[in-house]
């Protein structure tokens, strides 16, 4: 694991005590890397959207396959054994 200082004001640095202080994180490091995961999932909602924007905005449908479903089946499966592993971790 790779290791990064950050400068803080006052007034952000006692915050993030606070939170680390609160329970629900067990150090400035475990709360840090929370944020930069939720920065994460925003950014691929935010992209999910646009593409979603962009199909909705384009050409008609078009007919499902069976490999479109197949390929759907096992990217929602690689998703799921991703979030599994992480919670177990």
């Amino acid at each position: 694991m790779q290791t990064m200082n950050i400068s803080l004001p006052e007034q952000l640095k006692e915050f993030v005590d606070l939170q680390v202080g609160s329970g629900r994180y067990s150090s400035v490091s475990e709360y840090v890397r929370d944020l930069i995961r939720d920065d994460e999932k925003r950014k691929a909602q935010e992209k999910l959207e646009a593409l979603l924007l962009e199909g909705i905005q384009g050409s008609g449908p078009t007919e499902m396959t069976r490999q479109d479903w197949d390929d759907i089946r096992r990217e929602a499966l690689k998703q799921f054994e991703g979030r599994k592993s992480r919670k177990k971790a």
